[in-house]
């Protein structure tokens, strides 16, 4: 029987500091001197006293680790419960920023999922208060996801994110202290980028307030605006100052972790980073040309149009700077196929993610090799390592769920009435957490205001589902995963290699190598030169201190 308690303690504690984070722009309406304060109140209140009842309903339930089955609910109900009351704030605030709580959620969920879909159509008329609201939820969303990805899904073999599992990171057994120890690691990275982006939207002319919300939104890769028109009206020097920074939060926040070490050698031999940025290049590079051919025109206008618009829709952010849908027949099709690429693992970044089609190929060229030659045996290697089998099958698991999900949701919306433009790509950016969708109902210059409130609901279960890596969300429907015994996670160990030698070691890739089979051999290690903190030296043998 699964007990349900501890993850009622865990999301209490969540709840309550959500409520305490609603005094920031309660102070900021105060200030402004906007009658949303009292807003703010209310639903900071609320959160912290539903918050504080479920911590003393539950208080007395942690006395060991999670289960795997407490685990995955726990991943989902913290992502479910904390839009419930994110979305207060814009149901109980007064004409015409308060609106229905349907809208509301949609803009919870949206902001807490680094999606950046919105319904308000006028933004730049809400409160400080509110437009700062949206841009904390979208910051908070994206610190979570990082640790996320970084603590829970590789243990939980979601999509095949146990190819990420290291040493440092060894989460069952003492979940909460570990998912604590690694928010506190990457945090004041996260911090750092957000501070650095704040700085450099100052200098290129954004006023503080706006300064402040589009750093948060920007290294969240969230896409949440203070503008009607998103970026098209910011200085062209902001649309460069955010392009810096969507590319630094689309990069794997291990690697920052492992810079400050001292080891810098794993950001630049990072073949997830290398690919990832080969199709940035190749992407803007086409959209570029495309621009200068068929609008002729300023070059460098055409460039920085290209290059903000790309990165935007390829990390997931979601500004928009121009209408693109107006491009042409290339660049709109470009533009929607990147958004389901995405970043790099471990980032704030959304969509499949670029280490996915690396296995994807990996798996190809391998079935390839084996029909030219039946009788060889091939095994796919990614970072030059051979990657296990259930890795392979949890990726291939993902690309088929995410392909039909995708086709579920387009045909759900499909049947609300919408049209084909605007419910395939409703559901690609709602799935992919992308932001704008394509048409002029859901455009990059239009809201999401229009659609019928069963389209938004269902959108909005889409962005969660996407969110938390399908998987997550999908086990919890299983009558297995309710009949199984509550059982812990087994000691942490690599897949074993052929032959009776022990298991190798997890890693990250360019990181944490793979421990030798023979006594005494040398280690085989990664481009970190040992974990996850590149600690171990280079030559060092398995059992020695680095």
């Amino acid at each position: 029987m699964i007990s349900f308690r501890p993850i009622g303690y865990v999301i209490g504690l969540l709840v309550t500091a959500l409520g305490r984070t609603m005094v920031i722009p309660l102070l900021a309406d105060m200030f402004e001197g906007a009658a949303t304060w009292s807003t703010f109140a209310f639903s900071a209140f609320f959160a912290i006293a539903f918050g504080i009842s479920l911590i003393l309903s539950c208080a007395d339930s942690i006395t060991r680790g999670l289960t795997i089955q407490q685990t995955f609910l726990l991943t989902t109900g913290c992502w479910l419960a904390l839009p419930i009351f994110g979305a207060v704030p814009f149901w109980v605030a007064p004409e015409p920023m308060g609106v229905s709580y349907t809208d509301a959620f949609f803009e919870a969920m949206s902001g807490l999922t680094t999606t950046g879909s919105t319904i308000y159509v006028d933004i730049e008329g809400l409160s400080l208060g509110l437009k700062l609201w949206r841009g904390m939820l979208q910051w908070f969303g994206g610190i979570g996801i990082i640790v996320m990805a970084m603590a829970f899904l590789p243990m939980l073999k979601v999509g095949g994110m146990q190819i990420f599992r290291s040493e440092g990171f060894d989460t069952f057994g003492k979940i909460l202290p570990r998912a604590a120890e690694i928010a506190g690691a990457v945090s004041s990275i996260y911090l750092a980028l957000t501070v650095m982006a704040l700085l450099a939207y100052s200098w290129a002319g954004l006023s503080f307030i706006d300064a402040l919300v589009h750093a948060m939104t920007t290294v969240a890769t969230g896409g949440y605006a203070n503008y009607n028109d998103s970026f098209a009206r910011v200085p062209a020097a902001a649309e460069y100052v955010a392009v810096v920074f969507m590319l630094l939060a689309s990069l794997p926040f291990v690697r920052y972790v492992q810079l400050l070490s001292g080891t810098a050698r794993p950001l630049f031999q990072d073949s997830q980073i290398r690919v990832f940025f080969s199709i940035v290049g190749i992407t803007v590079a086409g959209i570029a040309l495309w621009q200068a051919v068929n609008t002729p025109g300023d070059l460098e206008f055409a460039f920085r149009k290209a290059l903000f618009n790309t990165v935007s829709i390829l990390t997931g952010t979601g500004y928009a700077s121009a209408d693109y849908n107006t491009w042409g027949a290339f660049p709109v099709t470009t533009i929607f196929l990147i958004g389901l690429i995405g970043g790099c693992a471990g980032s704030t970044c959304c969509s499949i993610k670029v280490f996915r089609f690396q296995l994807l190929a990996a798996a190809l060229v391998t079935q390839v090799r084996q029909l030219h030659n039946p009788h060889g045996v091939f095994t796919p290697r990614y970072e030059n390592r051979p990657v296990p089998e259930d890795v392979i099958s949890s990726v291939m698991a993902f690309f088929v769920l995410f392909v039909l999900t995708l086709a579920v949701v387009a045909i759900l919306l499909g049947l609300m009435g919408l049209s084909t433009t605007t419910a395939l790509s409703g559901a690609a950016t709602a799935l992919a957490n992308i932001g704008p969708g394509l048409g002029p109902r859901i455009g990059p210059t239009e809201t999401f205001a229009s659609l019928p409130d069963a389209a938004k609901w269902v959108l909005a279960m889409t962005m969660l589902i996407g969110r938390l890596e399908l998987l997550s969300v999908y086990v919890l429907f299983s009558v297995r995963f309710w009949r199984g015994r509550a059982r812990r996670p087994p000691e942490r160990a690599g897949p074993r290699p052929p032959g009776n030698g022990p298991p190798t070691r997890p890693f990250w890739p360019g990181g944490t190598g793979m421990r030798a089979n023979r006594p005494g051999a040398r280690c085989t290690l990664g481009a970190s030169g040992g974990d996850i903190l590149g600690q171990k030296k280079a030559g060092a043998r398995c059992g020695e201190p680095g």
